[in-house]
C-alpha cells in the first residue's frame, strides 16, 4: 500500500462520504490501523476546515474490557460514549484487526451487557452525525477471503475506491421501484419466503456511510415476514462464526433457528430481547467489484447479486418499529454459482440468479467474463 492510496481514501472519506465543512468536530476512530492512515485523516479534516478528535484503540485491549464487563462499569463508559458523540458532527471509524475472531471468548451475557449500555451512543451516532465506517485490511482479512496478502490489498482499494457516484445514479433508480412495491417474495434452494414493504422508504448506500459500500435497504412491516429462509454466507457474530443459518417465520417473527453446530449460541443471541426474533432490514447487495464472502459484515453485505435479511435494530431512517440491542446483517448469494434463486416485487421477476432482468439496472449485476 502506498501513501498515495492512503491519501486519496482519507479524502475520499472526509470530502465524499462525510461531506465535512467548515467548523464541525470530527471523531477518528481508529483500532488496529497504521498511524499513517491516521495521520492522512487528521490531514484531510483540517484541510477541509474540521476539527479533528482521534481515538486510538486495540482489538485485544477491547477484548479484555468485554470478558469482565459489568453494569456499574459499562454504564459508566456508555454515558461518557454517549457524551463524547453528542459533541460531533461527524464520525469516521477505521477497524483493523490480526484475529476477526478475538472476541469469541468473551460471554454472552458480558458483551450484551455492554451493547445494552452502549445501544445509545450507537443510536446517537447512526442517526444524529454524519458517519463513515471501513475495515483496515490484514492478513487474517486476506486469509478469510481466500487471498494472497497483495492481492487482497489490491482488491481492498479498488472497492473502498470504487466510482460510487456512478452506482448512486442506477441505485436510485432501483430505490424507487422499492418504494413502489408492496410485496417481496424471494425463493431459493431452502428459501420461499413472503414479506411486505409497503409504505416504507428504500434507502441508497453509496458510499456515505459504509465503505465498502453497494446497498440499497428497506424494512419489512415487522408482522408480515412469513416462510424459510436458508442463508448461504458465512456469518461473524460478537467474535462467534456461524455456518448454514436457517430461519423460519410466522407473522414477523422467527419461531425456529439453526446454525450447523451452534444453533445454541445461534439462539442465545436471537433471545437477547424480544425485538432480536424481528427482522429490522431488508437489503439488496449490488457492488460488482465484490463478489465473495469473507466473514466480514462491511464487505459481505454489499456482495453483488446478494441480499440480506437482518434480524433485530430497525434504522431511524427506515423504521418499522422495531426495537433491539442486536443488528445482525445474515446474507444470501442468489448468483448460479451460489445456488442461484429469485426475487419477486409484487409477483413480478426483477431479479434471476442474482441478475436483474431490467437492462436498466445492469450496473448492478456481475460483472461479465
Amino acid at each position: 500500500m502506498t501513501p498515495v492510496l492512503y491519501s486519496k481514501l482519507a479524502e475520499s472519506l472526509v470530502s465524499y462520504s462525510c461531506r465535512i465543512q467548515a467548523g464541525e468536530h470530527v471523531l477518528i476512530d481508529i483500532v488496529d490501523c497504521p498511524d499513517e492512515m491516521g495521520i492522512e485523516l487528521i490531514r484531510a479534516v483540517r484541510a477541509a476546515g474540521g476539527n479533528p478528535h482521534l481515538r486510538v484503540g486495540h482489538s485485544r485491549l477491547s477484548s479484555e474490557m468485554l470478558y469482565g464487563a459489568t453494569d456499574e462499569q459499562y454504564e459508566a463508559v456508555g454515558n461518557i460514549a454517549l457524551y463524547e458523540m453528542e459533541k460531533m458532527s461527524a464520525f469516521i471509524a477505521i477497524r483493523g484487526s490480526h484475529n476477526s475472531f478475538e472476541s469469541s471468548r468473551v460471554p454472552a451475557a458480558n458483551m450484551q451487557c455492554a451493547m445494552k449500555h452502549l445501544r445509545p451512543m450507537f443510536d446517537q451516532r447512526v442517526g444524529k452525525t454524519k458517519w463513515v465506517v471501513l475495515r483496515w485490511p490484514s492478513p487474517s482479512m486476506a486469509q478469510s477471503a481466500n487471498m494472497s496478502t497483495e492481492d487482497f490489498e489490491k482488491f481492498y482499494f479498488d472497492c473502498c475506491l470504487t466510482n460510487y457516484a456512478a452506482l448512486k445514479t442506477v441505485m436510485d433508480k432501483l430505490a424507487l421501484l422499492m418504494e413502489k412495491t408492496q410485496s417481496v417474495r424471494i425463493t431459493g434452494p431452502g428459501t420461499d419466503l413472503s414479506f411486505s414493504i409497503k409504505g416504507m422508504p428504500a434507502i441508497v448506500c453509496a458510499g456515505e456511510y459504509n465503505i465498502p459500500d453497494g446497498e440499497v435497504f428497506t424494512a419489512p412491516v415487522k408482522n408480515s415476514v412469513n416462510g424459510k429462509l436458508s442463508y448461504n454466507c458465512p456469518a461473524l457474530y460478537q467474535g462467534i462464526g456461524f455456518d448454514g443459518i436457517v430461519l423460519e417465520f410466522e407473522n414477523g417473527k422467527i419461531i425456529k433457528a439453526s446454525s450447523n453446530g451452534n444453533s445454541e449460541a445461534l439462539n442465545k443471541i436471537l433471545d437477547s430481547d424480544e425485538g432480536a426474533r424481528y427482522i429490522g432490514e431488508f437489503a439488496l447487495g449490488v457492488n460488482p467489484e465484490i463478489t465473495q464472502p469473507m466473514r466480514d459484515t462491511l464487505f459481505d453485505e454489499k456482495i453483488v447479486g446478494s441480499f440480506h435479511f437482518t434480524p433485530g435494530q430497525a434504522y431511524e431512517n427506515c423504521d418499522n418499529d422495531n426495537r433491539s440491542q442486536v443488528h445482525w446483517d445474515l446474507v444470501c448469494i442468489q448468483r448460479a454459482d451460489c445456488g442461484g434463486g429469485e426475487m419477486y416485487f409484487d409477483d413480478v421477476l426483477i431479479r434471476k440468479d442474482g441478475v436483474f432482468i431490467d437492462p436498466e439496472f445492469a450496473l448492478l449485476n456481475p460483472k461479465t467474463p
